[in-house]
């Protein structure tokens, strides 16, 4: 019994394929039988008949329609970047940062994975807002006291208005994740005091922390396909102004 030929298509085991007498490295092809067999010499070192495999024809599960296709057309690609950020008083923190503190160190963690971003399109606009979750550590030395350390873990509300020449309320957008840029934090940020004596006053007891994110805005557009590359819109009304602005509530934000 022959060995697995390399270039038989069903991996047989009767014998190499011989497509021709070189495959059989300079021997004609044969067979034990060849004095009275009536096949003639081809197709395997080992066997003088030549079998056609044919694989099975690939049926449909049921046939088209039309010989029409739907796609995303895209409307447009760009990258963009969001800011977020807020300004937190000294009580915001625990423990709350005495007053007239001197600020050494401020780290701001985000937490990526956290992100609410609600998204909505405006006619050659793209909307959005959201919330980003970080964790601020402050490393702060009270007067004459040692350094310690405050935490505050909330959130930083951003928004951008993004314009997109071609896009319509009902299409599509898809926004990458977000990679953040860069962190900053800056003390001494004016706030109006809350709480006790102080409130309503203007005071210098806060910190501004801001964090840019980048992402990329794509705006696709589902729309028909005819096999002469003819193209129409599913709907031809999508881009039409409406008669009053757009108003829309968005989900709820988490709290803190």
């Amino acid at each position: 019994m022959g060995n697995l030929g390399n270039k038989n298509p069903l991996n047989s085991n009767w014998g190499s394929v011989c497509f021709n007498d070189s495959d059989c490295f300079g021997q004609k092809s044969r067979s034990r039988f060849e004095n009275n067999n009536p096949c003639k010499s081809c197709g395997s070192c080992d066997s003088a008949c030549n079998c056609n495999f044919k694989a099975p024809t690939r049926q449909l599960a049921a046939p088209l329609n039309s010989d029409c296709v739907l796609v995303n057309s895209v409307v447009g690609s760009k990258a963009v970047q969001k800011v977020a950020e807020a300004t937190f008083p000294f009580t915001a923190f625990v423990p709350v940062i005495t007053p007239g503190s001197t600020i050494n160190n401020v780290v701001v963690t985000p937490n990526l994975a956290g992100v609410v971003r609600n998204t909505r399109i405006l006619r050659d606009k793209v909307v959005n807002i959201g919330l980003l979750p970080v964790t601020i550590q402050v490393s702060f030395t009270p007067p004459g006291g040692a350094p310690t350390t405050a935490t505050l873990t909330t959130n930083l509300p951003f928004q951008e208005h993004t314009d997109f020449p071609g896009a319509c309320p009902q299409d599509t957008v898809i926004e990458s994740p977000f990679e953040v840029e860069g962190s900053f934090a800056q003390p001494g940020v004016p706030i109006i005091g809350t709480a006790g004596a102080g409130a309503g006053l203007v005071t210098l007891n806060a910190i501004l922390v801001k964090v840019i994110l980048r992402t990329t805005i794509t705006v696709t557009r589902p729309v028909i396909v005819d096999p002469n590359g003819g193209i129409c819109d599913v709907n031809e009304r999508r881009c039409e102004t409406p008669t009053t602005p757009t108003t829309s509530t968005l989900g709820t934000l988490p709290t803190t």
